[in-house]
């Protein structure tokens, strides 16, 4: 089997110090990556994570995805330490619990806040990050996705929708950045983070009931396969489900 070999390649992990992000973050630096660690609020754990990553010369970065002007000097820093990047992954995103029926619980406010973090800000990245992925041959494009954007079924309406918006977006382009860019999204079920275990033990045990593989994805199994992804296939403009089959419930 041909592989893309990833040492020394140049990866930045927006939205890094939440669960999924710092699982993406550990699975590229153990396959040879040198990671730039992108944070928005946490200064500290973003140097903390990024000084446990093996391997060298990762970085860790302050960068709001909702401010284009934070994008740009992103882009700045990246270009003047590493001069290119191979691999982005989009990992920020916000959400709030609203039953889908409440319609008035899902106000204007919160909507706007959601699209702008995670459909909008994807995007800006990108487009700030352009030059430098189109360095070295091109690099590739990973969008954390969720099977929300397909079933409906997520945390509010909104939420679900800004995941469809954020899928159509990895299509769209894939096929405008083609051939120097290539576009995927990971689309994982409910992800085991510390935060789904501290929640209600009696509600996680119902979505583990609900999984056909009887249990919840792990944050590794997402990084594992945003190296999949960038190392295993040539594919671009795909939507790559890992949610234990729960799309099948």
């Amino acid at each position: 089997m041909n592989t893309i070999s990833l040492i020394d390649q140049v990866a930045v992990v927006i939205g890094a110090t939440g669960g999924i992000g710092a699982a993406v973050c550990r699975s590229l630096a153990g396959a040879g990556c040198r990671v730039a660690v992108a944070y928005r609020n946490d200064p500290e754990a973003a140097e903390a994570l990024a000084r446990s990553l093996p391997g060298q010369d990762h970085a860790w970065m302050d960068a709001d995805v909702t401010h284009s002007a934070s994008l740009s000097d992103l882009a700045r820093r990246l270009g003047d330490r590493y001069g290119t990047v191979d691999i982005l992954v989009n990992s920020a995103g916000m959400t709030r619990f609203v039953p889908h029926a409440d319609l008035d619980g899902l106000d204007d406010g919160l909507i706007d806040e959601i699209f702008r973090t995670n459909w909008r800000g994807p995007f800006a990245t990108v487009r700030a990050l352009r030059p430098l992925l189109e360095r070295d041959g091109g690099g590739v494009v990973i969008n954390i996705s969720s099977i929300a954007g397909t079933s409906g079924v997520g945390s509010n309406v909104a939420y679900c929708a800004s995941k469809a918006a954020l899928n159509t977006m990895t299509i769209s382009l894939a096929r405008a950045l083609a051939p120097a860019i290539r576009v995927v999204a990971i689309c994982p079920g409910l992800v085991d983070t510390d935060f789904i275990q501290g929640l209600d033990p009696a509600w996680r045990q119902d979505q583990v009931s609900r999984t056909p593989l009887g249990r919840l994805v792990r944050p590794e199994e997402v990084g594992q396969a945003v190296v999949a992804a960038a190392t295993l296939t040539s594919s671009t403009g795909c939507c790559l489900t890992v949610d234990g089959g729960r799309l099948l419930a």
